[in-house]
């Protein structure tokens, strides 16, 4: 098999799964217990979350784990307008951002809140002026993604926050697709809330963490019940997931810039084998190193997903969130149908070979040359 779609998810490493195996079956007590077992499982959910914490820059006390990504992103944007709530109802956000943003603050405008969706360009970029311009005196929170999962774009999160510095509005961003992939700090980004998640740099699904820091305080649970995760994120904390996380973290930290730097080096062949077919355009920037966006005009891409899966290559159809839908963000960038039907994903990660690319651009090529188009 040759996989090609990092940006949804990535493998689990032997290490990773062997450190989580420990957490089931030797380190299995409720943290929240006060006998020995118990305790040794506080203290492993500890040294995660310094981990976790550490690789972002950010103290262990601003690090609270959650289920994932979407729960990190609707607990962020919730808090923020609870904490902004007598700065007023508006939002500014993206209209390229994750599901996850923008179907939550779809639900706030039916509460009663407003909100301004940024375009991009035809290139899938955002700028900090547009976002900037966009914010009013009763905006309480604005919500801008670091990497788009579709595009590959880097948005400006740290001109954003600079720009926001004597501002009431609070700053979220989903940093899911540009942790340990692209070079940030907590500090360095400048945003309230940071949203992350495991599964997206070799750790496990179903655990992801949310950075609560800078102007935020008195931070709104988005659920309630026992005292875990300082009150702020009750329930019985997935040990074996969190253990997982942290120890995904500390491999790609050991080795960071060697893999980026081998992304980044993927990305650029993948540019070069594939400018070779005929017809083929290149979709969004590209500026993150692990994403890359093309399109074959007329020939759908769910036909594309569907043969290159039969010859046991995987890509993507855009987001993994979509489903088949017509994505959200070529819809923003203003692409002709054509083009946007046919655009596909495809995305690295540390176990990417220059031969995977090779056997994705004769599959593509094939496709093309033996496949009428769409008018």
């Amino acid at each position: 098999m040759i996989y090609l779609d990092h940006a949804a998810t990535t493998p689990v490493s032997p290490e990773v799964a062997q450190t989580m195996v420990e957490a089931l079956t030797k380190g299995y007590g409720n943290p929240s217990a006060q006998y020995a077992l118990g305790r040794e499982a506080k203290a492993l959910t500890d040294r995660a979350r310094g981990s976790v914490a550490g690789a972002l820059g950010a103290r262990p006390e601003q690090l609270f784990f959650t289920s994932c990504g979407t729960e990190g992103d609707n607990w962020a944007i919730r808090a923020a307008l609870h904490q902004n709530r007598r700065v007023g109802k508006h939002i500014v956000t993206t209209a390229v951002e994750h599901s996850a943003v923008l179907q939550c603050v779809k639900q706030l405008e039916r509460e009663g809140y407003t909100a301004d969706c940024v375009k991009p360009d035809g290139e899938g970029r955002i700028s900090a002026e547009a976002v900037l311009n966009a914010v009013r005196e009763d905006t309480a929170l604005v919500s801008v993604m670091l990497v788009n999962n579709e595009t590959g774009a880097v948005f400006p999160v740290a001109e954003i926050a600079a720009g926001l510095k004597d501002r009431p509005a609070l700053l979220h961003t989903d940093a899911v697709q540009g942790f340990l992939k692209i070079p940030f700090t907590a500090k360095s980004l400048g945003a309230d809330y940071i949203t992350l998640s495991a599964h997206k740099i070799g750790g496990p699904k179903g655990v992801g963490a949310l950075y609560i820091g800078g102007r935020a305080k008195n931070t709104l649970p988005l659920l309630f019940g026992g005292g875990q995760e300082a009150g702020l994120r009750p329930g019985t904390e997935p040990v074996a997931q969190i253990a997982g996380f942290a120890k995904a973290v500390e491999l790609r930290q050991e080795r960071r810039e060697e893999i980026i730097a081998h992304m980044n080096a993927c990305r650029d062949y993948a540019r070069e084998k594939l400018s070779a077919i005929p017809g083929l355009r290149f979709v969004g920037p590209a500026s993150a190193p692990h994403i890359l966006s093309v399109s074959l005009p007329g020939y759908p891409s769910q036909n594309i997903v569907g043969e290159l899966d039969g010859k046991g290559i995987c890509i993507s159809a855009g987001s993994a969130c979509h489903r088949g839908k017509a994505s959200h963000v070529l819809t923003a960038m203003g692409l002709d149908k054509r083009t946007a039907a046919g655009t596909v994903r495809i995305s690295f990660g540390p176990e990417t070979e220059f031969a995977d690319i090779d056997a994705l651009a004769e599959a593509l090529l094939e496709h093309k040359n033996t496949r009428f188009p769409m008018l």
